[in-house]
């Protein structure tokens, strides 16, 4: 489940000017049976594990592992879900 206005990055520029043009699409991987609250922003090479729930307006920069609970800015692990 995906709420709204969930924004999935998955482009990544330079700082070097002479190459800042040349974004550099990175992969984001979501589980499965997962639930994105409402206003999330899930950053590039973040892996999100099966059955985890990401909280509402949580800037997710880490991998967050199955079964968890995750949410804040940024986001991290608050406990696991049985």
């Amino acid at each position: 489940m995906i709420g709204s206005n969930v924004t999935i990055v998955t482009l990544n520029h330079d700082f070097a000017p002479e190459t800042r043009m040349n974004a550099t699409p990175k992969p984001v991987k979501i589980g499965k049976n997962v639930w994105i609250g409402a206003n999330v922003t899930i950053l590039p090479s973040v892996s999100i594990g099966d059955n985890s729930i990401i909280g509402a307006a949580s800037v997710v920069t880490k991998d967050v592992p199955a079964n968890t609970l995750a949410y804040g800015v940024p986001c991290r692990s608050i406990r696991k879900i049985n």
